[in-house]
């Protein structure tokens, strides 16, 4: 049987990965995006170019949207030259962006009004694990949209887990973040402290590993760069005022991030892996 083409809208870090997987896999690619050299690099892989995202809607009726933010996401969609000037009925739109909660469900309200679906589908495991396909995908949506996204997303996913409805799937991908978050601010602490005492801090972590100071924040410390932090706090926040909620260890990681990133790239971080250049 033919595989369906896939779209998709931002062949950058992660979407150009899902490309190169999607392509291995066997499906017919068509992406775009506003970054000429993003575009070249999927060509190379044997992806095809659209010049918009609503030409990408008009050649495939399964589009992943993997942009940086809200307002690119909804842009994409039901901006000028958007998804939504071609859509076809029928189509899914999987949100692969990491969105607050209420933009995937907005997102769902734009393409109902062609007779499609919002597939919410966030990624977690970062770059490394796009690379390699081991990518943890958490679906939100109508139980048979996930069950047409569940072999797209198995060309570059190890792991899919369906936990609700849309609007779901990024509740789940901002508590992963925010409990990463958390673990990254408190390794930056606790390996300050511990460099106090003269302690050789590779040898700590792999005691740590072994006990229940164990954490993903430093299994992966090396590849932690707090790059996309502050954004993930800041949905965080969204949420807990939405909810009315007094959540005062959140609010305080929200500004720990903005420092914690600043120490990460300019090598000042405790170094737990003992990797980092001596001087």
């Amino acid at each position: 049987m033919a595989k369906e083409r896939i779209g998709l809208v931002g062949p950058g870090r992660m979407g150009l990965a899902m490309v190169r997987h999607l392509i291995k896999a066997g499906y017919p690619v068509t992406v775009t995006d506003l970054d000429a050299a993003a575009i070249k690099k999927a060509e190379t892989l044997g992806a095809q170019s659209a010049a918009t995202a609503a030409d990408v809607a008009r050649a495939s009726k399964f589009v992943i949207i993997a942009v940086g933010f809200d307002d690119e996401a909804l842009a994409v969609t039901s901006g000028k030259d958007g998804l939504m000037d071609g859509l076809q009925a029928g189509s899914i739109v999987a949100v692969s962006s990491t969105v607050a909660p209420d933009t995937a469900k907005k997102l769902d309200e734009i393409v109902r009004a062609k007779s499609s679906d919002i597939l919410d589908a966030p990624i977690c495991r970062g770059g490394w694990a796009a690379d390699d396909g081991t990518l943890l995908a958490l679906f939100g949506g109508k139980r048979e949209v996930v069950e047409r996204g569940r072999p797209v997303y198995s060309a570059f996913s190890s792991d899919i887990v369906h936990v609700g409805d849309v609007g779901h799937g990024q509740v789940a991908k901002t508590m992963n973040n925010m409990l990463l978050w958390v673990n990254g601010v408190a390794l930056m602490e606790a390996g300050r402290l511990a460099q106090s005492t003269g302690i050789d801090l590779p040898k700590l972590r792999e005691a740590l590993m072994m006990s229940s100071g164990d954490s993903a924040a430093l299994h992966d410390w090396d590849m932690i760069t707090f790059t996309w932090a502050l954004k993930d706090m800041q949905i965080v926040t969204q949420m807990t005022d939405k909810a009315g909620l007094a959540l005062p260890i959140t609010g305080a990681i929200k500004e720990l991030v903005k420092e914690a990133k600043r120490l990460k790239s300019g090598g000042e971080a405790p170094d737990w892996t003992g990797k980092r250049p001596r001087n």
